[in-house]
């Protein structure tokens, strides 16, 4: 069987390309080749060139056919509406990775694949709608249009729509998992947010790859893809072992408070969320259909080997994450003290 991966150099495009490969397909890419994303995996047939460029993607076609192709550069609504139209003639089954982003709930709300979905028409430009917070973004609008275009062109029966999560694991490029690992291996005092017993669901970039490779295969609907659900006090405790560190973590529970010390939530303490409906996102319909996903633990363990013997390359959105060491420990103190006034005023 043929597929058609658009985006194959990095984090999950990578893995569905790797995946798809040690699944026996034979594999053909897309991508612009920059030398910073990578060589092109052994075994594929890459064809260069921007997902904008139509005469790009019409070399694609010539290529073809294809059994299926999964598109992971799906963003800009008016961009996938054409290469989904100039795909579909020799493209059996059109796989899109979305994201959870497009519900108008998302994240206050717990969510199926039933929720409503933000409004965004299939030609939409750059940047559609508006950006709340919390609530909708431009992101998650752009992506509700791309899933549009892509079921009008190829109809529901020869379309799937994947909503994943947040998604961690080897090459990951957001540097969530990352800040936390090397934060941790540098010991010491570590801050976090909230309860340990707060639930979170990420899901392993390989788990993902396998459903996309599976629904590639025969698999159309729209379906959630998060995991099983862990803590976050068992996450940090797996980036504690994974590590080796004897680093200590300090819970601060008043989480209003860290706010008002200037810490954004999912950015200055990657994963930290209080909004109810983050981490309340069903993906019961995906495991009936073959989803599968490993422990947290796992994920952990094995992306902390990538970082320390693999050879991590540097992405245009690395840096963005995390607060500074020095930001951190006074924030501590400043707790600390806090909390030594409130206690002795009891």
């Amino acid at each position: 069987m043929r597929l058609l991966v658009l985006g194959s150099s990095w984090f999950l495009g990578r893995a569905v390309t790797e995946t798809a490969l040690a699944a026996g397909w034979e594999v053909t890419t897309f991508r612009r080749g920059r030398p910073e994303s990578g060589d092109d995996p052994h075994g594929v047939t890459t064809i260069r060139g921007d997902y904008a460029d139509l005469d790009a993607v019409a070399r694609l076609a010539a290529a073809g056919p294809y059994d299926a192709a999964v598109d992971n550069l799906a963003y800009t609504p008016r961009e996938t509406l054409a290469v989904a139209r100039t795909l579909e003639p020799v493209t059996a089954r059109y796989v899109m990775i979305s994201t959870v982003s497009v519900y108008e709930g998302w994240p206050i709300k717990p969510l199926t694949e039933d929720s409503a979905v933000l409004e965004c028409e299939p030609d939409a430009g750059p940047n559609p709608g508006y950006d709340g917070d919390p609530g909708p973004s431009t992101y998650g609008f752009g992506k509700a249009g791309c899933e549009r275009a892509v079921t009008v062109t190829f109809g529901s029966d020869r379309s799937t729509i994947l909503r994943p999560g947040v998604i961690l694991g080897p090459h990951e490029y957001v540097g969530r998992l990352p800040w936390w690992l090397w934060r941790m291996e540098r010991g010491g005092e570590i801050l976090a947010a909230g309860s340990p017993d707060r639930l979170i669901q990420p899901v392993d970039v390989r788990d993902v790859a396998e459903f996309a490779v599976h629904c590639a295969a025969g698999r159309s609907g729209v379906f959630n893809v998060t995991g099983t659900g862990s803590t976050m006090g068992a996450f940090l405790s797996a980036c504690r072992e994974a590590t080796g560190s004897d680093a200590a973590i300090t819970w601060i529970t008043d989480e209003q408070w860290l706010a008002d010390q200037g810490v954004r939530q999912w950015t200055g303490l990657p994963l930290w969320r209080t909004y109810p409906g983050t981490w309340a996102v069903d993906s019961t319909r995906a495991r009936q259909a073959g989803l599968v996903t490993r422990p947290l633990h796992h994920t952990v363990a094995d992306t902390w080997e990538w970082l320390t013997t693999g050879k991590p390359v540097e992405h245009e959105r690395a840096g963005e994450l995390g607060i500074s060491p020095d930001r951190e420990q006074a924030i501590l103190g400043v707790w600390r003290a806090r909390e030594a006034d409130r206690c002795g005023g009891e």
